[in-house]
């Protein structure tokens, strides 16, 4: 595998091509094994994206086995959670508090370091942490006094860049902050940057790292997206029956998927969407979207699709 390190200075590396795309619908629910994590592969010659079975259903464990020692080289994989915290706002990502890191690869490594004790890369100790706790909306009503810093919008918590591109493009993202609500997606992006601290020195994480030229890498989707990209409306991204699927990757140009009925919406969001990132990828501008500087790139990263 090849690291962020043997990436070099590569930044000037703006588009390649992939042979292997691979999504990962997410999830920062408690316990070792979750219906919510489904995983769907596709290659770049064509054919429908097909689940990646585990038999007695995946963990975040894992999936992190998985990419360290069974993933093609040459594979994009897409994870849909938020890989950092907001910090361009208020610049910094905890406020008020000194030990703030400074870049998104310290969030992830001072997440793992807080969290060490927390079985199957959970994140209740972040959340409980005395300080850290003060930034986030929790269950049962409670609201850290900093939940509503300066760059807070509208009581909706703090916003990444990216997410608010994503608003402008129909979306309706939540804050990192919110742990509250079935569409929060505040545990399942801290559970991910424990994943991504421990996958570190083996991926490059675009756009924390620079795309590099070859090896294989890692970047953050929304499944949203690429249902409204494939045809669905805002509000109606889920996909609950094979005929809804099947329709939806008619619209991106992708054979159908074998089934009939009822299919759960965590493995049709990693179905549909590892085919959108086989489209997607081929399109330059989406590697370099407007507004992604390298402040942000390397502070609050950016969501793949988003430009």
């Amino acid at each position: 595998m090849v690291g962020p390190q043997a990436a070099g200075a590569a930044r000037r590396v703006t588009f390649r091509r992939f042979e292997y795309f691979l999504a990962i619908d997410w999830s920062g629910a408690v316990g070792e094994r979750t219906k919510g994590i489904a995983l769907a592969l596709c290659h770049a010659e064509g054919g429908p994206p097909v689940l990646v079975d585990r038999g007695a259903g995946w963990s975040r464990a894992d999936v992190l086995d998985l990419l360290l020692h069974d993933l093609p080289s040459n594979t994009l994989a897409g994870f849909d959670f938020g890989m950092a915290l907001p910090f361009l706002d208020c610049g910094s990502y905890f406020p008020r508090w000194e030990q703030s890191p400074a870049d998104a690869r310290q969030l992830w490594s001072l997440v793992n370091t807080i969290c060490k004790g927390d079985p199957h890369l959970a994140a209740s100790s972040l959340v409980d942490h005395p300080q850290t706790s003060r930034h986030f909306r929790h269950p049962g009503g409670r609201e850290g006094d900093l939940f509503r810093a300066d760059g807070a919008v509208h009581g909706r918590g703090r916003f990444r860049i990216t997410e608010l591109v994503q608003a402008q493009m129909g979306c309706k993202p939540y804050s990192n902050f919110n742990l509250v609500g079935a569409a929060q997606v505040g545990k399942s992006s801290l559970t991910g940057m424990r994943l991504l601290d421990r996958l570190a020195h083996e991926y490059a994480v675009w756009p924390v790292d620079p795309l590099p030229a070859a090896g294989p890498v890692i970047c953050e989707i929304y499944t949203a997206l690429a249902a409204i990209e494939a045809g669905r409306a805002a509000g109606q991204t889920k996909l609950r029956s094979f005929e809804d699927l099947n329709g939806a990757l008619a619209v991106l140009g992708c054979p159908s998927v074998r089934g009939n009925g009822p299919i759960d919406d965590h493995s049709s969001d990693a179905l549909l969407t590892a085919a959108w990132l086989r489209l997607a990828s081929l399109e330059s501008a989406r590697w370099t979207p407007a507004g992604l500087t390298e402040k942000i790139a390397l502070t609050e990263g950016w969501t793949f699709g988003a430009f």
